[in-house]
């Protein structure tokens, strides 16, 4: 949950007191035109990015008040999706899977592949599974097409058994299909894992397929809260209306 955050670079205003919950259970995306401040509330909301004013709660703990360790560990909790989506590209998928455990092993444990706890692989496993790349797990990163790539970087996000996943922008890469794919994966995660997800999106459309929730962002401020049903197109169109001048 975030209250009343505030982000400014310079004379830049970005987020203007912005206030949102997300349960487990729920896929909530952002949606907003470009520069509207979408990632860095992504960014703020787990302190990557140090907020002006206002607060983050993790799982309960307030961000603000950790430092450190403290702050390390109580970021376990949310696991990141860039919208680049960086695995290692000449090591396999089950390798890049099993650095989504590095802040639960120790640093010399995972300075090679061999080096991960039987428990790690086998996490790892169940995760490459679970987004449906078993099959791939042998295969060097590199090799993967993009769809695939992205959803070994969820396996990743999910074998850091966080509460939270947050995604960045996670299918703007992508063609069509693969991003159809990556939204579903998102979604059945919230639902049958019981995970909070949110994904900060540029598609309309798959943020009213999947989404349970969807909030609206313009200028720095929330425009709207609401479930896709409960939205017009003029409504999710209005965001966007700063950036061709009307």
């Amino acid at each position: 949950m975030i209250k009343g955050i505030h982000k400014s670079f310079g004379e830049n205003q970005v987020l203007k007191g912005i206030d949102l919950q997300l349960q487990r259970g729920e896929l909530l995306t952002v949606l907003g035109g470009n520069g509207c401040g979408k990632s860095t509330l992504l960014r703020c909301a787990i302190r990557l990015l140090e907020p002006d004013a206002g607060s983050a709660r993790l799982c309960g703990k307030d961000l603000a008040t950790l430092k450190g360790k403290q702050l390390r560990i109580a970021r376990r909790e949310a696991a990141v999706v860039f919208q680049q989506i960086a695995l290692v590209k000449r090591r396999t998928a089950i390798d890049n899977v099993c650095c989504g455990a590095l802040g639960r092993v120790p640093l010399s444990r995972s300075l090679t592949p061999a080096g991960f706890p039987r428990e790690v692989r086998d996490r790892a496993a169940i995760a490459l599974q679970r987004v449906g790349l078993l099959e791939h797990a042998w295969q060097s990163a590199g090799t993967l097409s993009g769809g695939q790539a992205q959803r070994v970087a969820i396996a990743r996000a999910y074998c850091q058994q966080a509460s939270v996943i947050l995604a960045d922008e996670p299918v703007s890469a992508l063609d069509p299909r693969a991003a159809e794919e990556v939204l579903e994966l998102l979604a059945d995660l919230a639902h049958n894992d019981g995970l909070a997800v949110l994904a900060v999106l540029h598609q309309p459309d798959l943020a009213m397929r999947y989404s349970d929730r969807i909030v609206g962002m313009n200028l720095g401020e929330v425009a709207f809260d609401a479930k896709p049903t409960g939205l017009s197109r003029e409504l999710i169109d209005g965001l966007y209306q700063h950036l061709h001048g009307t």
